[in-house]
């Protein structure tokens, strides 16, 4: 029997039985960058270079709902603590014309605009040409994706409980 060989985010955090959740890790590092990379290139080749990934991420988010939502809203939806950088998105997106707010009462409330809108669309066409296409070439289908993304659910409410835990130590 061979030994599998272990691929870790870090020696020290693959002691005894804790090796595979530094794999994990180092995976969802390595996902998380190649991600945002193609998602700030995708949108890039859609029409718009200078949107960051939370940018992007945020406009998607605000686009996909088809309705109005709050700063709150869009920070609960991507799990983001820190509203301000949402705001800082909200900003941008709408200086770049992406997205209209409407206040009512203290609230405001965001929308895509028709560029926004078409912006999206575009990406979804590029995204069908460049990535979709080439999902048949990792022998994942529907069901196994599905699977994987209830998996990442999960563990990010384990995440979230250890991060609790850890702020009250």
């Amino acid at each position: 029997m061979t030994s599998q060989r272990k691929i870790v985010s870090s020696k020290s955090l693959a002691e005894g039985t804790a090796w595979p959740l530094s794999e994990v890790e180092l995976g969802l590092t390595v996902f998380y960058n190649a991600f945002t990379k193609w998602i700030v290139r995708c949108a890039s080749a859609a029409g718009v270079k200078d949107l960051s990934p939370l940018d992007i991420m945020t406009l998607h988010n605000i686009q996909s709902r088809d309705n109005q939502q709050r700063r709150i809203d869009i920070s609960f939806m991507l799990n983001i603590e820190d509203t301000h950088s949402i705001n800082y998105a909200l900003k941008k997106l709408l200086k770049s014309e992406l997205i209209k707010g409407e206040k009512r009462g203290k609230e405001m409330y965001y929308s895509a605009t028709d560029k926004g809108g078409k912006l999206c669309e575009e990406y979804r066409k590029i995204r069908e040409e460049c990535l979709v296409s080439s999902l048949g070439l990792t022998g994942k289908d529907a069901e196994n994706l599905s699977n994987v993304a209830a998996t990442l659910r999960s563990l990010s409410g384990v995440y979230d409980q250890a991060a609790r835990a850890a702020a009250s130590i």
